[in-house]
């Protein structure tokens, strides 16, 4: 799905760009609610970026990528950990682009998530290439999704993917 963000462009650099695990529901301009087997999941793209909010029978997990008031960390390049009985990955990529390859680069990727029917993008005003899109499919039991924030004024995309799956106990 495909929407224009009917907002400010609010985060304007790669670099101001936080992580964060367990916020709450943020106020959302665009959702995309998604059933993957047992697990729900909704793809929400804020003022300042995405989160998206997994459901299943064993927990919940909220990812957040955006400008987040107060915060001073910046996005990790990767982070492993557990979040209850899942295991969660997460994995972050800045690319500098000239305008030609950023143009035609952005374009590719809202073709991509437009149409698809776990795909979210929506495009803010200004410019077509300002956009924040997110992609999610479920493979080998896990949950992924992964989203991509462009700044054309930067010649920037941010590339994130994480990977959400139940924790496996180690055979005794």
């Amino acid at each position: 799905m495909l929407t224009t963000l009917n907002t400010a462009y609010t985060d304007t650099r790669a670099a101001d760009l936080a992580w964060a695990l367990g916020h709450e529901p943020l106020p959302a301009l665009a959702t995309l609610d998604i059933e993957l087997f047992d697990a729900k999941l909704q793809l929400r793209l804020l003022g300042a970026s995405h989160q998206v909010l997994l459901e299943q029978e064993r927990g919940t997990c909220s990812e957040t990528v955006a400008c987040i008031a107060g915060s001073s960390s910046p996005l990790p390049l990767g982070v492993a950990k557990r979040v209850d009985d899942w295991e969660y990955e997460f994995a972050a990529r800045v690319e500098t682009l000239s305008r030609g390859s950023f143009a035609g680069r952005a374009q590719e990727l809202l073709a991509l998530v437009a149409d698809h029917p776990n795909g979210l993008a929506g495009v803010f005003p200004g410019s077509p290439h300002a956009f924040t899109a997110m992609l999610a499919q479920r493979h080998e039991g896990q949950v992924h999704w992964r989203t991509w924030h462009a700044y054309p004024q930067e010649g920037q995309l941010v590339a994130t993917r994480t990977k959400v799956g139940v924790r496996v106990p180690a055979p005794l």
